[in-house]
């Protein structure tokens, strides 16, 4: 067996050209004759376009043409790729999306004009010079305040700013509402899930090519997932045959959400592209990309938890304000709904759950996916309510979770939010948690911590995550207006090497050493002798892309079934070069045999027949070695784990301090534990960073206050502790070839609980027993706040 095959901790390969300044991002990519855009965006909220006055601007040196809203005119807007059907059974209110903004300005920074010159830096002078009269409107940012009566309308054309009133399961309803009636006990819990940036290293860019020989429209893209912006910008914005429209997205650095939606600015760059007859480039600056890259979160929730005299859980109930933005993008309308009702049962048998929804929208720029979507936010209320329960009974906030967890013997367990959990061992990896975390210790480090001055606070989260949304034909049912498969081409060369050409996409994930893994495991040969290819779909087949943690336990699965049609066939083309039936080959470390005797013939020998087919079944064969396959899940899969985090806190400046994080997670079976880990390490990175430190805020006129790093603090390395890492306590998934479940937003989703739970232990053991919650982030001056009653 290949020392680099599934479960082999192997470098990942892709890291040398990135190590060495070799990566070929967009922003590299410089074609002859390019110009370059620039995008004028409106400075205030809301207001109504009067005039746009280009003539100075287009005077100005190296201006090749100035384009506003009217040149979309006969353009498509963007489109949204989910559809939320209310409680009412009503569809949600779905207003049009212009590439570049059509009589009216929603949000800061929504583009109103587009300079294209010689340079960049003549496009940014030129627009400079541009005049737009607006007539200022009232903003509205507060969503509660934007469905007042009387608020003003962010769509004129919509009835309200309301987009859809969501209830999950609304057949429960009565009896959640019975159950808190007869409840022993209630919990309830008013929380904000703060508004992020996702800040991924590179920022966006596009760059459009036109070549009227073939009439081929090519954008290279900062995308997650090519293939689905070649279908919505090809099919519902530009009116462009697929088979006429390639999207590249060559190495991207980072998404975290935030790069799988279509915008406007690839749209543009792909029109002016055509219209120029010339290729046309823009790059974000970071502050553009803080006003125009979806954002991320933003629920302001209230949760009740219902409980017996022996403190089973017996009820939930939530109502959540959730912000869409000025516009809805990509999948903005599933993130608080399936994404996020489908996790409220959490990782405990709850019996009754009912979850609520109002999506709004306000004049900020537009909310969507970020890290977890929708199963950080559900993980959030939950395990703070059920750590506040623990205190309001009384009882230690471990052994209530104990008392409520969903238990071995009862998988596979149908929630009560339609999902369906195959496989799990929750109390392991809580045991895994305490172990790993010493929490036996924990007593002893915080007398130390008194002794200086300073109060200590552990605090546990508990979570489920699914993962690579599933099947078809349910999302289809939801709402979701695409398929969610993957899939895989496998090409075999003559010589045994090994193309593997995948619909998903890498940004960070390590696709190029697992996939490669993958199939050296199956085959028995060394890793380094497959090639796998993404982000081009001229070159690799139809597939959705990567998010939610969905690329190995999906696209893995896809790249499984193309190499078993592989193996099948190369068994074949063996057995008649071996003369021996094919029920009798086998294969083994790179080498067909006949079962029971010496007589084999390698892999490269085998490869080789099936294109130089001089000894060779033509009557039952045809020549070549390539497959491809395509895998729709039967299911999500659900990792779960324990995560705990230890705290110091000054009482003199608020300040915390992370001492020590600890997580044990269940990923089923893991393929390369390095870059498990890894990923791990980032995702409890960003939730420390949203749980202490990341906060975007609009003033009541629509003014993006924390528009840059000046005002938006991102984690450093020296705010973050050294973590602990395991992932032995594995149930593999059962619905996969892989048995493997998605890890790549385990720590985005986990952390944010731990970190806050930390906190007000820390505040109750000083006595501060007042103090049941603190939004995030939980900044010096919010915690010093709550301590001395401000």
């Amino acid at each position: 067996m290949p020392k680099d095959g599934i479960g082999a901790a192997t470098l990942r390969r892709e890291d040398i050209r990135f190590l060495t300044g070799n990566g070929r991002y967009t922003d590299d990519i410089n074609l002859r004759g390019q110009a370059h855009a620039h995008f004028l965006r409106s400075q205030v909220a809301h207001g109504t376009i009067n005039a746009i006055d280009t003539a100075a601007a287009e005077g100005m040196p190296g201006v090749v043409r100035i384009f506003t809203g009217a040149d979309f005119a006969a353009v498509g807007g963007l489109p949204c790729g989910w559809q939320i059907t209310d409680r009412h059974g009503n569809p949600m209110q779905e207003p049009k999306h212009p590439v570049l903004a059509d009589g009216k300005v929603r949000h800061v920074g929504d583009p109103i004009a587009v300079v294209v010159a010689e340079t960049y830096e003549q496009a940014r002078d030129a627009a400079e010079a541009i005049e737009v009269d607006i007539t200022e409107l009232p903003a509205v940012v507060n969503m509660k305040a934007a469905l007042a009566e009387g608020a003003p309308k962010v769509h004129d054309d919509l009835t309200s700013n309301l987009c859809y009133d969501w209830g999950f399961v609304e057949e429960n309803k009565a009896a959640v509402e019975e159950a808190f009636a007869k409840a022993a006990h209630t919990v309830t819990l008013e929380l904000v899930n703060n508004r992020l940036v996702a800040n991924p290293m590179e920022p966006r860019v596009a760059v459009g090519d036109y070549d009227p020989w073939d009439d081929m429209h090519t954008l290279y893209t900062t995308s997650q997932n090519p293939h689905v912006i070649r279908l919505l910008m090809g099919a519902f914005v530009l009116g462009i045959p697929e088979h006429k429209l390639r999207v590249v997205a060559p190495d991207v650095g980072g998404g975290f959400g935030t790069k799988i939606f279509h915008y406007a600015e690839e749209a543009f760059c792909t029109f002016a592209a055509k219209q120029l007859k010339r290729p046309v480039k823009w790059t974000s600056s970071r502050s553009e990309a803080f006003m125009s890259d979806a954002h991320g979160r933003d629920h302001v929730t209230k949760m009740e938890l219902a409980l017996d005299a022996e403190h089973n859980f017996t009820a939930i109930r939530t109502e959540t304000y959730a912000n869409m933005g000025a516009y809805l993008s990509t999948f903005a309308p599933s993130v608080p709904t399936w994404l996020h009702g489908t996790l409220m049962a959490g990782n405990y048998k709850t019996p009754l759950i009912y979850v609520n929804v109002k999506a709004v929208f306000t004049n900020t720029v537009p909310v969507d996916a970020y890290r977890g979507a929708g199963r950080p936010e559900a993980t959030f209320q939950l395990e703070r309510i059920v750590d506040k329960a623990a205190r309001q009974l009384g009882v230690d906030p471990i052994e209530l979770r104990r008392k409520n967890f969903i238990q071995t013997d009862q998988f596979p367990y149908q929630t009560p939010v339609a999902v369906v959990y195959d496989t799990g061992n929750y109390q392991a990896t809580l045991d895994k948690l305490l172990d790993i975390a010493d929490h036996a210790g924990f007593e002893a480090r915080a007398a130390e911590s008194k002794k200086r001055g300073k109060l200590r606070g552990f605090g546990l989260a508990h979570y489920i995550e699914a993962c690579g949304i599933a099947p078809s034909n349910l999302v289809g049912q939801l709402g979701a207006r695409a398929g969610l498969y993957e899939s895989a081409t496998v090409r075999v060369n003559a010589t045994g090497s090994i193309s593997v050409f995948t619909g998903s996409h890498s940004h960070g994930q390590g696709h190029e050493t697992t996939f490669a893994q993958v199939v050296a495991e199956m085959i028995g040969i060394p890793a380094t002798q497959v090639d796998i290819v993404h982000g081009d779909t001229a070159r690799t087949p139809m597939g959705m892309g990567t998010y939610g943690s969905r690329s190995l336990a999906v696209g893995g699965s896809a790249l499984v079934r193309a190499m078993n049609k592989i193996i099948n066939k190369a068994k074949k083309i063996a057995a008649h070069l071996l003369e021996a039936a094919e029920a009798d080959i086998e294969l083994k470390d790179g080498k067909f045999s006949v079962a029971g005797t010496d007589k084999s013939v390698d892999w490269a020998g085998v490869t080789l027949a099936a294109y130089v087919p001089h000894n060779y079944p033509l009557e039952d064969l045809e020549p070549g070695l390539e497959e491809t396959a395509f895998y729709d899940p039967s299911n999500f899969t659900y990792p779960a784990g324990a995560y705990g985090c230890e705290i110091e806190l000054d009482p003199e400046t608020g300040k915390v301090e992370i001492m020590a994080f600890a997580a044990a997670d269940d990923f089923g079976n893991v393929v390369n534990p390095m870059i498990v880990e890894g990923q791990v390490h980032g995702g409890l990175a960003q939730g420390i960073g949203q749980a202490l430190m990341e906060n975007c805020v609009y003033d009541e006129n629509g003014q993006l206050l924390s528009g840059s790093y000046m005002d938006y603090a991102m984690p450093r390395a020296d705010d973050l502790p050294n973590y602990k890492v395991d992932h032995s306590c594995n149930t593999p998934c059962t619905h996969n070839p892989l048995g493997v479940k998605g890890c790549g937003e385990a720590g985005a989703i986990g952390s944010p609980p731990a970190v806050v739970n930390a906190v007000i232990d820390a505040l109750h053991r000083a006595g501060h027993t007042n103090i049941t919650h603190i939004d995030m982030p939980l900044t010096p001056s919010r915690v010093w706040a709550a301590m001395n009653g401000k």
